[in-house]
């Protein structure tokens, strides 16, 4: 038996790999090869991922950049809207210190004994401002009149002005008072001689208080009333309650029983009762953005009383539950300010109209917009595109017509089942601010900043919508027509209505006035005179008899109307 020591087994050779060895070694090669493949896989990855943080980085630099440029535009806006605010306090009170020196001039002349001895006429040196009435000189434009698109509501524009008082450089110079004294004798003569009266002005808006007869005139403390020699008596009217606001009244609505009226102001709603005066409830909502006006311009109540809904300046329509005084709904779509609300008369839905081209209907319980009506046919002129911001919307009672006034001239209607864009009435040379249906739905009334109104004869348009089958879109259109324009008002006409029993149509202005017109034959009835400043706003009860009115004078005036008895 051989020692231990020699009981060993034999190395392999040096470099010879043992079996065991050859067989991990097989694994260990693949292993590093799809490791190879991994890091190529991993790098490429980050490649990626570093080149798409370089482009959110781009584009996170042009968005912050395009913004920048925004925020400068709204700054440079901002600044234009001041100084056409400072241009207008300027030109009000040099124009009011041009009206005084005239004042001045005509004492000097009657006292002379010139030709003032009796009441002064528009040839003495203009119209005559009513008894206690201000004259045109202190006229204190809407603070927010600017941010409509467009020609906006105080009538300045860049670059000039659209009022219709002269400026104070463009002062016509009139004749010495000898030439005024042998005018007048000459027009005496001449009148003598024909033994034929002077004609009567042809619009109210021409005539001279002090020489309107007692019958055809009714005086307030601060308001007064002409009524038209040109047609029979028919309607007395009367002041019922002024409400005083601290704010602009941009908007005036009453609900459907007439018992309430609610008003827009900065910021707030505010609901008064109609028989008292007396304020109910106010409403703002305390979550919006503080820093600057927020004008409510828009406002409507819901057919039962129960809800309010407010359009605003920051785009966004609030459906108040006025019990709670709280948002119920929050409506937001639109890309610019809200100018005009109407409800449904089931009060299921709430048509809106913005100033981004678009009337939007909304399910009022879904708190969603079922339909979105853009206008698509601008109107060109030489410089590309007129806006076509919207500035008016009305639904008509049956609910199956939509009409909007915008402010390339134009009144479209749309058929409300189909979404389709059925009348393009064309016939107004300036904006359109206002249109209203008449109870039947067969009329339509549009008020625009060439001063004029126009009724439009709907019937077949009406008619088509009611024959139309379910799902159908053959539609016959542009089957309106123009029935008549309505003359008289002698600056931008803002605001109109129609009466509930669909004979008058009513009419607000910037020339302060408010005036009924027949809607049959066209003619003006009676003018009312009492608000200092535009007429922004108007809106006859459906109840019947009342008439509300909203102002730049911070005043909403509620005013009652009826048929003529023959008593004073």
């Amino acid at each position: 038996m051989q020692p231990p020591i020699y009981n060993h087994h034999r190395l392999p050779p040096a470099g010879a790999p043992s079996q065991q060895q050859q067989s991990n070694q097989q694994p260990s090669v693949l292993s590093a090869s799809s490791n190879a493949r991994l890091n190529e896989f991993f790098d490429l990855i980050k490649n990626e991922f570093e080149q798409v943080g370089q482009d959110g980085n781009v584009w996170k630099a042009q968005r912050d950049e395009y913004e920048a440029k925004i925020q400068q535009q709204i700054n440079e806006l901002g600044l234009i809207r001041q100084s056409l605010y400072e241009l207008e306090s300027n030109h009000a009170k040099v124009r009011q210190e041009y009206e005084g020196e005239i004042a001045r001039l005509r004492r000097e002349l009657e006292a002379r004994g010139g030709p003032g001895g009796g009441p002064s006429g528009p040839s003495a040196g203009g119209q005559t401002s009513p008894p206690d009435l201000p004259r045109p000189g202190n006229d204190e434009r809407p603070p927010y009149g600017n941010s409509l698109p467009g020609p906006p509501l105080n009538g300045n524009e860049p670059g000039g002005s659209r009022s219709p008082y002269p400026p104070p450089g463009g002062i016509i110079p009139r004749p010495a008072s000898t030439d005024r004294e042998r005018d007048r004798r000459n027009r005496e003569r001449a009148i003598a001689a024909s033994n034929v009266p002077p004609s009567p002005p042809v619009h109210l808006s021409d005539l001279d208080p002090d020489n309107v007869s007692r019958e055809l005139k009714k005086e307030g403390g601060d308001w007064q009333a002409m009524w038209s020699s040109q047609m029979r008596k028919q309607l007395d009217v009367a002041l019922v309650h002024t409400l005083e606001h601290e704010t602009v009244v941009c908007c005036v609505k009453f609900s459907n029983d007439g018992k309430y009226l609610a008003t827009g102001c900065n910021r707030t709603a505010q609901i008064y009762d109609v028989k008292s005066g007396g304020r109910v409830t106010t409403l703002q909502d305390e979550a919006a953005n503080r820093t600057g006006d927020l004008y409510i311009r828009s406002i409507c109540f819901s057919p039962d009383g129960k809800f309010l809904a407010t359009g605003a300046e920051d785009r966004q329509i609030r459906i108040w539950d006025i019990k709670q005084k709280r948002i119920r709904h929050l409506l937001q779509g639109h890309m610019q300010e809200i100018y005009s609300l109407d409800f449904s008369r089931d009060g299921r839905f709430l048509v809106s109209g913005s100033g981004d081209k678009s009337a939007r209907i909304w399910d009022i319980e879904k708190g969603l917009c079922v339909f979105d009506l853009r206008i698509e046919d601008f109107i060109h002129n030489e410089h590309g595109p007129i806006d076509a911001g919207i500035t008016s919307v009305a639904l008509s009672p049956d609910g199956k017509l939509v009409a909007a006034g915008s402010l390339d001239t134009m009144v479209r209607v749309w058929n409300v089942q189909t979404g389709q864009q059925v009348e393009r009435l064309k016939g107004h040379k300036d904006s359109v601010y206002s249109v209203a249906f008449s109870p039947d739905g067969k009329c339509l009334v549009s008020g625009s900043l060439d001063r004029t109104l126009r009724i439009w004869d709907l019937t077949g348009t009406k008619r088509e919508a009611e024959i139309l089958a379910p799902g159908s879109k053959d539609i016959q259109k542009n089957l309106g027509t123009c029935q008549s324009t309505l003359n008289g008002h002698k600056d931008y006409v803002l605001s109109v209505a129609i009466s509930p029993d669909g004979q008058w149509v009513v009419s607000g202005s910037k020339d302060r006035s408010i005036q009924f017109w027949h809607i049959s034959t066209g003619q003006a009835q009676l003018m009312l005179q009492g608000h200092k400043n535009s007429v922004i706003s108007i809106d006859l009860a459906r109840s019947g008899g009342y008439l509300a009115s909203g102002s730049g004078d911070c005043m909403a005036r509620i005013w009652k109307y009826e048929p003529y008895s023959g008593r004073e």
